[in-house]
């Protein structure tokens, strides 16, 4: 004969040890599936008129991790995020990969703007960052006032070999034609002997990074041309700063893999890997496998599976 429990012959109970259960099932197995969760549609975004979408994001887990921590929307405003300053983004071209900014210490045609010490700082990314992003081939940096102890120099008569005669059909002896420079009265050959040149014009690939101060120069301009047409004179010369960015190699083709199985293309907080965002789930290639990643780890899968085994002990001890 079958002993029954006394309290268990009420059918009330019964159903009220079964919500108990429930309850304690729900609350054990699945925050730790639901803490990490990055909703599926808050990865591609907006700021102005301009599309933030992979590799770039605005939240954490999202777009790519190399670009992590990079662009924030200011009041509508893109603006891009480095040690050597705050810049404004004034586009994303996703087809060919590059940005395009605008710095406010950056002199022009019309405006030298020059220190001392330098008001802005050039372009300095970290290192980490300098494989995702880096300014582009068709980009002339023209710094002005360089100290003949610049490392630009070194040597100075004799050795200035990165001042460049020309880069991308742009120079430091068109740049001297500007009205800016009819305001400030100075000029001097590029290649001058007595003197270093006011101005001098290097591509990116000539110095690590455009550290202003490091260079020890008073500021600098930057112009790009991305036309086959070389610009007729500085004055339509496109001023600004024109960056280009890259993925890694094993990254390529993920993206698209995720995107055709209805994910998002994020990464991991903690390990910065490659995640697709599946809703619920993150998978490390895309939503039709069930590999994973940053919703639960073995251990978490574990303790839950133990859990699960131990309500179950429970409910027949209880019943039976």
């Amino acid at each position: 004969m079958n002993m029954i429990h006394p309290l268990c012959t009420s059918t009330w109970y019964r159903y009220f040890l079964l919500l108990l259960i429930k309850i304690l099932l729900f609350h054990t197995a699945f925050p730790k599936f639901a803490s990490a969760r990055v909703p599926i549609t808050a990865c591609r975004s907006y700021c102005g008129n301009l599309t933030i979408d992979y590799p770039f994001a605005l939240r954490p887990g999202c777009g790519h991790a190399g670009f992590r921590n990079l662009l924030f929307c200011v009041n509508g405003i893109l603006m891009l995020h480095i040690p050597s300053g705050s810049y404004r983004v004034l586009d994303i071209d996703y087809e060919f990969h590059g940005l395009t900014l605008h710095d406010p210490t950056m002199s022009d045609c019309y405006t030298l703007d020059r220190s001392p010490h330098g008001r802005g700082n050039g372009f300095v990314v970290e290192p980490w960052r300098a494989v995702f992003l880096q300014p582009d081939r068709d980009n002339i940096f023209m710094l002005l006032g360089c100290r003949s102890e610049s490392p630009l120099f070194q040597g100075f008569p004799t050795k200035h070999l990165p001042c460049r005669s020309n880069v991308s059909g742009m120079s430091c002896n068109e740049y001297y034609r500007c009205p800016a420079w009819d305001e400030a009265g100075i000029r001097s050959s590029a290649y001058g002997n007595s003197n270093p040149p006011e101005c001098c014009a290097v591509e990116p690939a000539a110095v690590r990074s455009l550290n202003i101060s490091h260079l020890q120069c008073e500021g600098y301009s930057s112009a790009y041309n991305v036309a086959p047409l070389r610009p007729p004179g500085p004055g339509a010369w496109t001023y600004g700063l024109r960056l280009s960015y890259s993925l890694p190699e094993n990254n390529e083709g993920f993206c698209g893999s995720c995107r055709s199985t209805g994910g998002v293309c994020g990464y991991d907080q903690a390990t910065h890997d490659d995640a697709c965002i599946c809703g619920d789930w993150n998978s490390t290639s895309n939503c039709d496998s069930l590999g994973l990643t940053a919703m639960a780890s073995t251990t978490e899968i574990s303790l839950t599976l133990v859990h699960l085994a131990a309500y179950g002990l429970f409910l027949v001890w209880w019943i039976y």
